[in-house]
């Protein structure tokens, strides 16, 4: 077997298990909205569960200057950026 067919077929393969992943996330997803978890919060919080505390803190300290610069008073916690 030719290396560009063994990294076809592993391909292949990775791709299956792949779509074969994401149908699990969506009905993980679907299972968690029909016990009234809302799917947008969850990914919110899949989302800033990848970041560092620091890249967090960052991120709302930037928000939290535009949302003022906008004439936005209220304050940016953690939880409230993803």
């Amino acid at each position: 077997m030719t290396q560009l067919k063994s990294f076809i077929d592993r391909l292949e393969r990775l791709n299956e298990d792949k779509a074969a992943i994401q149908e699990d996330i969506k009905a993980t997803m679907a299972e968690a909205k029909a016990t009234g978890l809302d799917p947008k919060i969850i990914r919110k919080v899949l989302k800033l569960r990848k970041m560092e505390q620091a890249e967090r803190q960052e991120v709302c300290a930037i928000t939290d200057l535009y949302m003022t610069e906008l004439g936005d008073e209220t304050e940016v916690k953690p939880g409230d950026i993803a």
